[in-house]
């Protein structure tokens, strides 16, 4: 048996030092009762006042015991993983909320079809340390790298369009994730970036956050996500659908300069089709650790502390008044 936090055993003295330090009450302060109440025995009160601080003294040791956590370690286990970092960037600005993707025989938006997917990619990256960037207007991480995909699945799920901003700032949302990515070991870093417009916001432009990932050592993937269907104008020409401007150009050599490659999702099976393309071009490099994880014990005293103070508690008065009311 350990102690997490074993430094919190030097709060035991504190109900004596504030007993010690905290000024007497005044002289004269008596309490005043409307009517002649009978006082108990005095040694009564004495055993009282006694059996009350030796109870009061007990839980305040085991609350300050639960607060040091004690742990037991559990038997080793191993765990399997493969090395290799992988964060996605997703756009949640608000052109992703226009539905012009294919998802199951019906029209959903971008942001449904992004997530719908990108949470069975994830749930595939089992062993892998997996982390979420949210952009808009600005960039968020919204969930840290970790080995819990489960976890960053839930994160993807619960986001919303416009959460970041209206707006699409590609060049801090690449900064921020090598950011987090060239802190890790020296490890095949991976960076999947989704969005369906160009770069209007932010304070690095996405050409020269690509430059900086090739110095971190950091591959991006880049997915142009929007249907590429043109509508028919004013005497027949063609012309782009509304909000459908994707630069192709920079997330092409955003992805070649950092040693990745760019995918056109037009739709959601092109978009999975993507995802099993990047799964295949980074391979499963398996591994094995040991994981102890640490039994907690601190609900049993901090249960008996709470169970101790209830004891203190002025029951009898309670239930005199409820019969004098009855």
């Amino acid at each position: 048996m350990t102690f997490a936090w074993p430094w919190m055993f030097l709060l035991l003295p504190l109900p004596w030092l504030v007993w010690k330090l905290l000024p007497p009450a005044a002289p004269g302060a008596a309490l005043r009762l409307p009517q002649r109440v009978a006082l108990a025995d005095t040694a009564t009160g004495i055993r009282a006042s006694r059996w009350r601080i030796g109870v009061a003294c007990a839980a305040w040791l085991l609350l300050v015991g639960a607060a040091a956590r004690p742990q037991q370690p559990a038997p080793p286990q191993a765990m399997h993983h493969t090395g290799r970092a992988m964060m996605l960037a997703v756009d949640c600005s608000g052109s992703m909320a226009i539905e012009d993707m294919r998802f199951d025989a019906g029209a959903v938006s971008r942001f449904a079809a992004v997530k719908a997917i990108a949470a069975r990619f994830v749930a595939q990256r089992s062993g892998d340390d997996v982390g979420l960037v949210l952009f808009g207007t600005h960039a968020y991480l919204l969930t840290p790298m970790t080995f819990d995909v489960d976890t960053v699945a839930k994160q993807l799920d619960g986001a919303a369009i416009g959460l970041a901003g209206r707006e699409t700032a590609i060049g801090d949302a690449i900064v921020l994730a090598v950011k987090h990515l060239a802190a890790l070991p020296a490890r095949a870093r991976v960076l999947v970036l989704l969005t369906d417009g160009v770069n209007t916001a932010g304070n690095v432009m996405p050409l020269e956050a690509a430059k900086l990932a090739e110095a971190a050592g950091v591959r991006i993937y880049t997915i142009g996500v929007g249907s590429d269907a043109r509508v028919i104008g004013v005497f027949g020409l063609q012309m782009a659908a509304p909000d459908n401007e994707l630069d192709v150009d920079v997330l092409t050599h955003i992805a070649s300069e950092t040693g990745g490659r760019f995918f056109r999702a037009a739709d959601a099976d092109q978009l999975a089709a993507a995802y099993q393309t990047i799964d295949a071009l980074e391979p499963l490099a398996e591994g094995k650790s040991l994981l102890r994880p640490d039994h907690e014990w601190y609900p049993w005293p901090l249960g008996l502390a709470l169970l101790l103070g209830c004891t203190l508690l002025p029951w009898r008065s309670l239930f005199a008044r409820r019969s004098v009311r009855a």
